[in-house]
């Protein structure tokens, strides 16, 4: 179970921010951009996965993740917490822990053998269920978790997340639309506050991604290639 005394949200923003810098978690390079899932150029990547590895700063995570959803959803909001494959199974199996609910996990697709299920655990209609990820950048990946687990006769209102993109503008209303509130500890913003701050990475660098936070399209359609 958790302390019921936290810092507020832009507090543990920062705190976040400082933990995921000091894991070299957040990676900036507007020289060599990295490319994302959907084949874009980014100058930031960032690894929430690093977190299963670094013991008091994954429980620290997990505090304010769990704090974070309570204060902002409620403190008797739900009967099951489930993880999205991959990445989100540890952290959802974490925060399970700390709100003593059942745990339980969403595949990305059927495994195609066996019951052919999408999900692993218990899950009962009528719960009212969490879905717990590592990350989203636009919300895409939660609205086929959140199908399946309302495919059980369950409900999902919620996700929470550790690290929120908050660059692209149609994330909480793409969620919103489907009926999902997204709770989260911090933004690419709160990094780049943070990495300044710091001087976590050179000015030329800093300067480069806080341009393509202000226009992430424009950033990269500017870059991307033929």
């Amino acid at each position: 179970m958790i302390p019921t005394s936290y810092p507020d949200s832009t507090e543990m923003a920062r705190l976040t921010a400082r933990m995921l810098l000091e894991i070299k978690a957040v990676h900036f390079n507007a020289a060599e951009p990295f490319t994302l899932a959907s084949g874009l150029p980014s100058p930031t990547y960032i690894d929430c996965r690093k977190l299963i590895s670094y013991p008091r700063i994954r429980a620290t995570l997990m505090d304010f993740l769990t704090v974070t959803v309570m204060r902002e959803a409620g403190f008797e909001a739900f009967d099951n917490i489930a993880g999205g494959e991959t990445a989100g199974i540890p952290f959802a199996a974490m925060v399970a822990e700390r709100m003593a609910l059942p745990m339980t996990y969403v595949r990305k697709k059927p495994k195609g053998y066996g019951r052919n299920a999408r999900i692993e655990g218990e899950m009962t209609e009528g719960q009212r269920v969490l879905l717990v990820e590592d990350l989203t950048t636009d919300g895409g990946s939660k609205i086929s978790f959140v199908d399946a687990i309302r495919e059980t006769g369950a409900t999902c209102a919620h996700t929470a997340v550790i690290f929120y993109y908050g660059i692209f503008p149609q994330t909480e209303k793409t969620l919103g639309d489907h009926g999902v509130s997204l709770h989260s500890l911090c933004t690419w913003w709160d990094v780049l506050a943070e990495a300044k701050a710091q001087k976590a990475f050179d000015a030329d660098t800093l300067s480069e991604v806080e341009a393509f936070l202000n226009a992430p399209k424009e950033w990269q359609d500017a870059r991307k290639k033929s």
